[in-house]
């Protein structure tokens, strides 16, 4: 635990070159420890470490290395899930209950014992935190009220969790493996539960995992330390430690790299991954991503509420020239929710650059003159560079585009109260279902300010209860074909008409140092895992 073991102190004395691996200022050495992996990322994105309300793409990664499931994505064939700390579960014939038998004798990174009670607990607090993430449990009809009975330990190694309809098993499993379903010690928590809290203050800086690193120190947008956990039930991580260096620029991270300064660079552009294509001390591993990006609308803007002026700036994009600089290698051009790979997929592109038939539509909107609108803007790449060539595009139509940067904590916190004219930024998928990019993009059942589901139709004021009500119809549709059909009538309602305009889907690509093995990137951020990665 990042306090409670008090660990910092041996941490920080294991020697010279980690001392200045944690130093907020760029430093030159010759390589990193052997035992330790030194990953630059960009990190700023990172808000709490608590499961029950982490729900950004960076801490999603710390999250799928720190804690564990019930069960697991199989990285191998994400149609599947494999056991996490559960050794079996079943389904009941009317597909409303699931009970779970834990693996014999686990433990907490703690020491503490995990029981089906901690599982119980760790459903329990994420219902009633009612943070971003708990939607995922929330869906399936669990309340504040009834948490305690459709999530509960029935002895130390069963666990049974109900729903209230009889969805397809292959999605309650998959929600089961996202990081809001982490199972936390709750022996740990209770300690450090502070007004009703069930330790959320605390943990949002802690850690009370069993995964096959635990989290011993995080300084926001500087450095994140993951040391290996040598309670872990499983074969045990490769390396003692894992550290994530905040740095942004791809540039730095690439010189930083070449030195051997660092092992991993995680934000390298087109230009760099380039540059060290040559390089026969460093390697690459590359991955299709569950992750759109997007920028979306608000319609709390009377001038983006206007049908025309959002399908106008759809065709104010270039996208031949952003896939072609500033995603070339790392992304192909991609305009609807469900990315490639997943059930219901749809492969369409319909809009390009065609300034007339946007300034058509402006001028049916009775903007013929245009108008003028701001975008925020996390100031890494590539979302500074595409925002920039929207910014030029935006102003052959007659539409002034001011863009406003900050960090990923500014902008997501704005986004998130939807304060926003325009926001650009990534989704990645929750879990492997078509049901979490439908949920987010094709469903708002309550549009209020104060509502309790805030996906991101919420978050641009997208009132759609039609579309809402097909999004829940798909979800309980058990024939696999017609089900794929009714997400792709999905997308493509929400491509002619919603507030979203999808660019492209990411390929993450990591430069690693050649004496690096074992570094592969999964379908999710949550499965760039790092227990099997060793150093010659």
């Amino acid at each position: 635990m990042i306090n409670l073991l008090n660990k910092r102190a041996r941490l920080l004395a294991s020697g010279a070159a980690l001392s200045l691996l944690l130093a907020t200022a760029p430093q030159a050495f010759a390589e990193t420890p052997p035992d330790t992996l030194v990953i630059a990322w960009a990190i700023d994105d990172i808000i709490s470490l608590d499961p029950g309300e982490a729900f950004e793409i960076s801490a999603g990664e710390i999250m799928g290395n720190a804690y564990d499931n019930l069960v697991n994505l199989d990285i191998n064939d994400t149609s599947k899930v494999t056991p996490g700390i559960a050794a079996s579960w079943t389904v009941s014939d009317d597909a409303l209950t699931y009970t779970f038998k834990l693996k014999p004798d686990l433990m907490f990174a703690s020491g503490n014992p995990i029981t089906a009670e901690d599982v119980a607990y760790s459903f329990e607090r994420a219902v009633k935190l009612d943070l971003t993430p708990a939607f995922i449990l929330t869906q399936f009809g669990l309340t504040k009220e009834n948490v305690t009975e459709m999530a509960k330990a029935t002895d130390p190694s069963t666990f049974v969790f109900t729903v209230d309809k009889a969805y397809a098993p292959s999605f309650v499993l998959n929600c089961l493996t996202a990081n809001v379903a982490s199972i936390v010690d709750k022996t740990l928590l209770m300690e450090h539960v502070a007004e009703n809290d069930f330790g959320n203050g605390w943990l949002k800086t802690n850690y009370a995992g069993s995964g096959p690193f635990k989290m011993m120190q995080w300084r926001a947008n500087e450095i994140l330390v993951l040391e290996r956990n040598d309670n872990y039930y499983g074969e045990k991580a490769k390396l003692k430690r894992a550290i994530y260096r905040h740095m942004k620029e791809s540039s730095g991270q690439r010189l930083a790299l070449e030195a051997g300064d660092i092992d991993v660079a995680r934000n390298l552009e087109p230009g760099d991954l380039e540059a060290i294509s040559g390089n026969a001390d460093i390697a690459t591993d590359s991955a299709p991503k569950g992750t759109v990006y997007y920028f979306s609308l608000n319609q709390k803007n009377e001038n983006l509420a206007k049908p025309e002026v959002r399908e106008a700036l759809k065709y104010l994009v270039d996208y031949d020239a952003i896939g072609a600089t500033f995603i070339k290698g790392i992304g192909e051009i991609h305009q609807t929710f469900l990315p490639k790979g997943m059930l219901g997929s749809l492969d369409s592109n319909p809009y390009n650059l065609n300034v007339e038939k946007a300034k058509e539509l402006l001028a049916k909107a009775g903007l013929a003159d245009g108008f003028s609108v701001t975008m925020d803007v996390r100031n890494t790449q590539p979302v500074t560079g595409i925002a920039e060539s929207v910014q030029q595009t935006f102003a052959q139509g007659g539409v002034k585009l001011d863009i406003i940067p900050g960090d990923g904590k500014q902008t997501l916190t704005k986004y998130r109260a939807r304060n926003h004219d325009i926001y650009i930024g990534q989704w990645g998928t929750d879990y492997w279902d078509p049901h979490s990019n439908a949920d987010t993009f094709a469903a708002n059942a309550d549009n209020a300010d104060d509502a309790a589901a805030k996906p991101l139709a919420w978050r641009n004021a997208w009132d759609i209860p039609e579309l809402t009500q097909q999004t829940a119809a798909a979800l309980l549709e058990r024939d696999e074909t017609k089900r794929a059909d009714m997400y792709k009538d999905l997308q493509q309602q929400v491509l002619e008409t919603g507030p979203f305009v999808i660019v492209f889907q990411q390929t993450e690509v990591a430069a690693h140092r050649a004496n690096v093995e074992g570094y592969n990137l999964g379908p999710t951020f949550d499965t760039n895992l790092l227990a099997p990665v060793s150093k010659e």
